[in-house]
């Protein structure tokens, strides 16, 4: 069985990018906003961010060929159902679950990212009782939403990345009557980017046998 850390995906060398791009940035000269932007709502507040996390794995499952189904009602943990017609000889139809979460303060570290993940959502993807595997899909964003997407003739460009993590060789934590506010903090290693190829590693088997399938 491979490394289940790692979905069978090579060890890349530790970068200092992420550090670089997420690192404080001295105050953008004031000036007027344009007028669009004067008349939005929550314009790269959490509710923007989250969406954009959201469309981020979309766009990515799309370029990976593979079916997108959103979650209209988010009761058990997942936001999106990913799917695609196996190949012959192989599994018909199968499919994952993913939670997706965005941040533009990621506690980046050498060969891992840190994140605090509420005990309610680190249940909802902890253990083995589920009928497909789920994960958690960590976007990192630029705290600029004006840096989120370069468009030109050529190509679109989204910043800055993701990244995957699978809980189902943990417990989930007993519920009292304080934890419901608390967070659990996960490690996700930076080895798990989220790219066209990986996505398809994690139908494999591998995780299949994880959970009750």
């Amino acid at each position: 069985m491979a490394d289940s850390t790692t979905g069978g995906i090579p060890h890349q060398q530790p970068s200092d990018l992420l550090k670089r791009l997420f690192a404080p940035k001295s105050a953008a000269p004031s000036g007027p906003a344009p007028a669009w932007l004067q008349g939005s709502q929550g314009f790269g507040d959490n509710g923007h961010r989250g969406v954009f996390g959201e469309e981020f794995i979309r766009m990515l499952a799309t370029a990976a060929n593979l079916d997108v189904t959103r979650k209209e009602r988010d009761r058990v943990g997942v936001d999106w159902q990913l799917g695609y017609a196996g190949r012959r000889g192989t599994r018909r139809y199968p499919a994952i679950e993913a939670q997706v979460k965005c941040t533009s303060s990621p506690d980046l570290h050498d060969d891992h990212i840190r994140y605090p993940l509420k005990v309610k959502n680190y249940n909802q993807l902890a253990g083995n009782d589920y009928e497909m595997p789920r994960f958690l899909f960590l976007v990192l964003a630029p705290v600029d939403p004006f840096t989120w997407s370069h468009a030109t003739e050529e190509r679109l460009r989204l910043s800055h990345a993701a990244y995957w993590l699978c809980l189902h060789d943990q417990k989930p934590i007993t519920l009292d009557n304080t934890s419901g506010s608390s967070t659990r903090t996960v490690y996700i290693p930076r080895a798990n980017l989220l790219t066209v190829d990986s996505l398809h590693d994690l139908f494999a088997e591998d995780y299949r046998e994880l959970v009750g399938v």
